[in-house]
């Protein structure tokens, strides 16, 4: 079967969840968490989760795991830089059953050929918790326009479908 025919059997109208971690922004001041949301929103999706959370391991653990069960997918966005404060990417793999590599290699590729070698500081993660996908995005509006329009909403249909199996 190929790609294209596997992408036929994506599932649609997905319920997702949107976190930004920040401590500097709120909901009125959120540029990427508006971004995501309203892509998602565009691709026919209900955003049936969003917060705002401060850049605070446990915290972003909490909402990820309270939230994750009544729902197809989270995207996080914010704290996954290089500064002592970027802890995002260390919460989401450790609540990770499953990490899909392949998604932060391909993120960063793509961002090389926007920012050129400023990409390589981007620790964007995705995988998969108890059969729901998360993703970590960087807190940039443009990281999070790339991310969204060249590899999640071409494929949260098809990675949701393969993960209700």
């Amino acid at each position: 079967m190929s790609v294209h025919d596997h992408e036929k059997h994506g599932r649609e109208n997905l319920k997702i969840g949107v976190i930004t971690a920040s401590n500097s922004r709120t909901p009125e001041t959120d540029e990427s968490g508006k971004v995501i949301r309203t892509l998602l929103e565009e691709a026919g999706h209900l955003v049936a989760y969003y917060a705002v959370i401060p850049d605070d391991g446990e915290k972003i653990a909490a909402a990820l795991v309270t939230n994750l069960e009544n729902l197809d997918a989270i995207i996080v966005n914010g704290g996954t830089g290089i500064t002592a404060r970027d802890g995002t990417t260390e919460v989401v793999k450790s609540l990770l059953d499953k990490e899909l590599e392949g998604f932060g290699e391909l993120f960063r590729m793509l961002s090389f050929n926007e920012i050129g070698a400023a990409a390589m500081m981007s620790r964007a993660i995705a995988g998969v918790r108890h059969g729901k996908f998360i993703a970590a995005l960087p807190g940039s509006p443009d990281a999070c326009r790339l991310a969204m329009e060249k590899l999640l909403i071409p494929q949260l249909g098809h990675i949701t479908y393969l993960l209700s199996k």
